[in-house]
């Protein structure tokens, strides 16, 4: 077979990313990667702040007092709505007719300025009551989340259109990833921020508008750099089949089904907050407070594999491909969990003593190394998967795919949330005191006992389900290079026939 690979394509060195703007039509110039990259940061910087903070920042500025729990309350009911719009979103983007290798640049290059603006609009309220106020709220965060949905369809569509290669579009998706995980951290520094020009006589409300329109905005504007990159795969439309079939195509593709599955089920687990765990384990301590050893935990635990994830792909080449990586990095980490744990109850080493605390980060974070790839291999599955489904149906699903996996994710979280309220109420009897400052002393016994095996010992029952999942995934090296070969003889045959049946059109015409 062909060697796929071309002079200039450092397999062992991502950083030649940076180094090279050579590229053609089925190898990315390292500059294009870069945009790319630059975009998914603007993008996940700017939905991080809306999605963290709106809340927040209408509970207590907007509409404060005895309407505050509404501001909540339709934030839960958008998760309805997420569900439903990512769906159709997905179906819109495949059944779109769009010019040829232009199937997703306009969701990256025209929507995110309306989107910026309506993100921070969001947080300037001009109504003089409650109810307008609320009215308000809906009207912007729906109407944000159905456009930012395209967007991000766009975003992540894109990958499986980057190369014709699984090989080079593993490789884009290392640096995308990298990008996004950056504007998921970018929002994370904004309490600091917060707590600087509150001490310098900035407040509140003022602070919260500033920065929807630096991270909000700013954000959106930052991600139009994606637009940059050019598709390398046609997506032609088939007038001939049915939104509906656009939808239910997906039932080809058994690999993106048992993935979201996976990425589901691992979150299914008795759990307990961090805040809620480390502001109870730390309630005596002098030696640091609970919001302190939350930032800590935060911070070390994510070190090793934020470096890690540059050599992402040589270290899932040593594993032996994407499935191994993924079962290898879980039984890693369940194995971290155990040891923590074991620690964390040893006589004189316990998890709520400095020592015993840092002893537990250490062993979590070296456990990162192995969790910072997946959500590259698993990217990188999905979007051979779609290769897969071409070839069985001759339909490019890049819109409906990356819409089911968000979908995953939004009811992942929703399920989160719920189980997370049985754990703490249901279970543990968590009684909150609204104005009790010390109502974490008021917790019942059960409670402190239980509070550190659901907290360690928790994800391990969702780590072990996801792992029977994954064992159903086929990741053949072999079989999708023959599916590649395949598809770039049928690419060629259907070019020509094009082509053919527009001379016959245009001789017909004459």
């Amino acid at each position: 077979m062909e060697n796929n690979i071309k002079a200039g394509d450092d397999i062992n060195n991502p950083l030649s990313y940076f180094f090279s703007r050579d590229g053609d039509d089925e190898r990315p110039s390292n500059r294009e990667i870069l945009s790319y990259a630059v975009g998914a940061t603007g993008q996940n910087m700017s939905s991080g702040f809306i999605t963290g903070r709106v809340t927040y920042f209408y509970e207590n500025h907007v509409v404060p007092g005895a309407s505050a729990h509404y501001a909540g309350k339709i934030m839960t009911a958008s998760i309805v709505w997420d569900a439903i719009n990512d769906i159709l979103v997905g179906g819109i983007v495949d059944k779109r007719r769009h010019e040829p290798y232009r199937k997703m640049r306009p969701y990256l290059l025209y929507f995110p300025p309306v989107i910026g603006v309506i993100a921070a609009l969001m947080f300037v309220s001009f109504f003089p009551n409650d109810l307008l106020r609320l009215a308000y709220l809906v009207f912007c965060y729906f109407i944000w989340d159905l456009l930012y949905s395209f967007q991000e369809t766009g975003m992540w569509g894109m990958l499986p259109l980057s190369s014709p290669h699984s090989a080079r579009r593993a490789r884009v998706t290392q640096w995308v990833t990298i990008g996004a995980n950056l504007g998921g951290y970018l929002p994370k520094a904004f309490p600091v921020a917060w707590d600087i020009l509150e001490k310098n006589g900035m407040d509140e409300k003022t602070i919260f508008i500033l920065f929807a329109f630096l991270f909000g905005l700013g954000g959106e504007l930052l991600s139009m750099r994606a637009a940059k990159f050019r598709e390398r795969i046609d997506s032609p439309v088939h007038d001939e089949e049915s939104f509906l079939k656009t939808i239910t195509v997906l039932r080809h593709n058994p690999k993106l089904l048992l993935i979201g599955a996976a990425k589901t089920i691992h979150e299914v687990y008795p759990r307990i907050n961090r805040t809620y765990f480390y502001q109870s384990a730390f309630r005596d301590s002098h030696a640091m407070g609970g919001g302190t050893a939350e930032t800590l935990y935060e911070t070390l635990s994510s070190v090793p594999g934020a470096f890690s994830v540059f050599f992402a792909n040589k270290l899932i080449d040593r594993f032996g491909g994407m499935k191994r990586s993924l079962i290898i990095s879980q039984i890693a980490v369940i194995a971290a969990r155990f040891i923590a744990y074991g620690i964390g109850v040893a006589p004189g080493c316990r998890y709520d003593t400095v020592h015993g605390y840092i002893i537990m980060c250490v062993i979590i974070s070296l456990s990162s190394v192995f969790t910072s790839f997946m959500e590259i291999a698993h990217r990188s599955l999905i979007n051979d998967s779609i290769d897969e489904v071409e070839l069985k149906t001759g339909l490019r699903t890049e819109g409906i795919s990356a819409s089911a996996i968000n979908f995953a994710r939004k009811i992942t979280v929703s399920l989160q949330s719920l189980i997370m309220n049985v754990t703490l109420y249901r279970f543990l009897g968590y009684k909150a005191a609204p104005g009790d400052r010390d109502y974490i002393y008021h917790q019942s016994e059960k409670f402190y006992r239980w509070q550190y095996p659901i907290f360690m010992l928790g994800p391990v029952i969702g780590e072990a389900l996801y792992i029977v999942i994954i064992l159903f995934v086929k990741d053949n090296r072999a079989r999708q290079e023959e599916i590649e070969r395949l598809l770039e003889q049928k690419r060629r045959e259907n070019a020509e026939n094009r082509f053919s049946v527009k001379n016959t059109e245009s001789e017909a015409g004459e």
